[in-house]
C-alpha cells in the first residue's frame, strides 16, 4: 500500500510505524493510526468514526484495528469515568507510563505526560502488577472557573 505523504504527513508516519511491526500494512490501520497521531487528546471509538466518515470500514473493523494498535503498542487506551475507552497514539511505544486527567465537566480525557507513574509498587505477597493506571479527576483549563 502506497501512502502519499503530500496528502497527510501523519499517514506517512502511521505507515512507517505499522511497517516497523512487521505486520501487514492496511488502509484501516493506517487511517486510524494517522487519525490518532493528529489528535492532541484521546478519542473514543465514536469520535474516530466521526473523523473518518466514508472511509469504507465499519464499527467492527474499527474495534479490531484499535485492539491491534493497542496490542502492538502503537496506541494505548484509557477508560473514562463512564467506562468508555479513549484511544491515543503512542508512537514511542511508552504504554501507560504517564497519568491521565478526566474533566468532570466536559468529560475530556487528556494524557499528562509530565506526571510519570511509579516504576515499582510494593504489593502484598502473591500479587504481581502488570499495569498501573493513574486517573486524575477535576476540571480542565477550558472548564475551570
Amino acid at each position: 500500500m502506497a501512502i502519499d505523504s503530500s496528502i497527510s504527513p501523519s499517514a506517512s508516519q502511521a505507515a512507517a510505524l505499522i511497517r516497523d511491526t512487521g505486520a501487514r500494512l492496511t488502509q484501516p490501520r493506517t487511517l486510524v493510526l494517522a487519525c490518532l497521531l493528529d489528535q492532541s487528546e484521546p478519542l473514543t471509538h465514536h469520535d474516530i468514526l466521526q473523523r473518518l466518515p466514508g472511509e469504507g470500514f465499519d464499527a467492527v473493523t474499527l474495534y479490531r484495528v484499535l485492539e491491534w494498535l493497542t496490542e502492538q503498542g502503537l496506541a494505548h487506551r484509557i477508560a473514562g469515568a463512564d467506562q468508555v475507552w479513549h484511544f491515543s497514539a503512542d508512537p514511542q511505544r511508552e504504554g501507560h507510563a504517564h497519568a491521565h486527567f478526566h474533566c468532570t465537566v466536559c468529560d475530556a480525557v487528556t494524557c499528562i505526560t509530565d506526571v510519570p507513574l511509579p516504576r515499582k509498587l510494593k504489593l502484598p505477597a502473591g500479587y504481581a502488577a502488570e499495569e498501573v493506571e493513574l486517573l486524575i479527576k477535576g476540571r480542565c483549563p477550558r472548564c475551570a472557573p
